[in-house]
């Protein structure tokens, strides 16, 4: 699934949170975060998870929807 970086990062900054406060979060090891970050994609599950954290629904994170 390929997720809006942007848009996330832009979430953690609105939200005063870092990467590793994500990670807490959604249940998703940091260095997991980082690597979907850089890469740009991940699989469905761990958009889901990701959103949680971020208290966004997946729709608002993913590219094209």
């Amino acid at each position: 699934m390929k997720l809006n970086v942007t848009k996330v990062l832009l979430i953690l900054a609105e939200q005063g949170i870092t990467k590793a406060e994500l990670a807490a979060r959604s249940g998703v090891s940091r260095q997991q975060i980082s690597t979907i970050i850089g890469r740009g994609s991940c699989a469905p599950k761990t958009a889901g998870k990701i959103a949680v954290g971020l208290g966004v629904s997946v729709s608002e994170i993913v590219m094209g929807v």
